[in-house]
């Protein structure tokens, strides 16, 4: 006795509800952009990708839709390229070919690169590693591309700091230190504060390609906390650090303000249209809770900020 499987799409009801994003996440793919005379980058490539789904539609088509995506992965990655946005571009473009029904294609990328650098006190080679995301939406208006990097850093707390500089200033006075003294010292020795490690992301987003290097967004990002961090370090690398950061102590709201400052005088060829994503999570190391601030923005709104 033969069974004849039910029709999954018959066997929906019929809808109305349109759905913004509908797809898969985490295909891996490999991605290899070309740095001209440099060595390029070759990346193991997360990527997620979408398309809207009219009300008259029951679904995409997971399985076969499946095929498509693959092929259209395939292509964008197939090749290698020069920006790691244009592969996010390529691909949008192509998913929203290969769709009749839907009217706007995303494609999101996250990868790890890892560049070498010199340890800041030793000057011992390292490497760093930072994560790379990427993005593109494509629809009847064109397509729009993003780039930037999430990166890990140190911030110290400025509150805790000041607390710790009271009780040195008052234990200074009780050893009947002059206050010319105690104020010099204090301001070549940074007091303790309680420190946590921070992470920090920076994007752009524009019509096409944002006008900026991937390298340049890591190292506007890595600035924005109190200090730097590196996968090695030596004792004078760990002072180093330790010493950088509490001497510029920053609350979480400060990474992100020193980030659109660095943002408005670095990126200063950006059209005014051109959006920056800035944001700061720090792992707070006292508290059971952890910071965040954040802050999307045009390049023209921001720059009109600062002016005042």
């Amino acid at each position: 006795m033969s069974h004849q499987l039910p029709d999954v799409q018959a066997s929906r009801p019929d809808v109305s509800v349109g759905l913004s994003q509908v797809g898969v996440t985490g295909v891996d793919k490999l991605v290899k952009i070309d740095r001209g005379e440099d060595r390029p980058w070759v990346f193991m490539a997360e990527f997620s990708v979408f398309v809207d789904l009219p009300g008259e539609r029951k679904g995409i088509d997971m399985s076969r839709n499946m095929e498509v995506i693959d092929e259209v992965l395939e292509a964008a990655t197939r090749e290698e390229a020069y920006r790691i946005e244009d592969v996010c571009g390529d691909a949008a473009d192509r998913l929203l070919e290969k769709h009749d029904y839907t009217t706007t294609a995303e494609i999101e990328m996250t990868a790890e690169l890892a560049t070498r650098e010199d340890t800041p006190a030793s000057g011992r080679e390292t490497q760093s590693t930072f994560t790379v995301v990427a993005s593109a939406v494509a629809d009847e208006e064109g397509t729009h591309e993003e780039i930037g990097a999430e990166v890990t850093g140190m911030t110290v707390c400025p509150c805790s700091q000041g607390m710790s500089e009271s009780r040195a200033r008052e234990k200074l006075d009780d050893l009947g230190v002059d206050d010319e003294t105690a104020e010099a010292f204090l301001e070549a020795v940074p007091q303790p504060g309680h420190s946590q490690r921070g992470h920090a992301t920076l994007t752009f987003t524009a019509d096409g390609t944002p006008e900026v290097d991937l390298l340049d967004v890591i190292e506007t990002a890595r600035d924005s906390m109190s200090a730097r961090i590196y996968n090695y370090a030596k004792r004078p690398d760990e002072d180093h650090m330790t010493y950088e950061a509490h001497a510029d102590a920053k609350f979480v709201e400060d990474c992100v303000r020193t980030m659109a400052e660095d943002v408005v005088e670095t990126y200063d060829h950006l059209d005014d249209e051109v959006v920056v994503h800035m944001k700061q999570s720090n792992d707070e190391s006292i508290h059971q809770h952890n910071a965040h601030a954040e802050r999307e923005v045009t390049m023209g709104t921001l720059r009109d900020e600062l002016r005042h």
